[in-house]
């Protein structure tokens, strides 16, 4: 997975790209493409003005999370958090997709009740 991390007006710092770069490679899909990191500062005068912005891109639609707090390790832990349940529940649909498939060509090929019927013909 390619991880860009982005800071705008301000340099980040080692420690912190390593920490943002640790929390993403604990992502488990083997569909992630890159992730594109944000970071930015919010007004001066809000206490949360530390902003971290994520971007996952994955074949068909990209996930992507906003989050503010006080300090971006925080905003890039809820972040990671949030992007790991968009993920399952990403899988979790995909695979109740492919398990609904998989029951409605065995009912219509136990209704056919004919013994030349073909799973070709099922599919279509």
């Amino acid at each position: 997975m390619d991880i860009i991390i982005q800071s705008l007006g301000f340099k980040a710092s080692d420690a912190l790209e390593g920490f943002i770069r640790e929390k993403l490679n604990n992502l488990k899909s083997d569909r992630i493409v890159r992730a594109n990191v944000v970071l930015y500062k919010g007004a001066a005068g809000s206490p949360e003005s530390d902003y971290c912005e994520i971007r996952l891109e994955v074949p068909g639609n990209d996930h992507f999370v906003k989050k503010h707090s006080q300090h971006f390790e925080t905003s890039a832990s809820e972040c990671v958090d949030i992007l790991t349940q968009m993920l399952k529940q990403a899988r979790d649909k995909h695979v109740d997709a492919r398990q609904a498939d998989a029951i409605r060509i065995q009912d219509q090929l136990m209704e056919g009740g004919e013994d030349d019927v073909e799973l070709e013909d099922v599919v279509k």
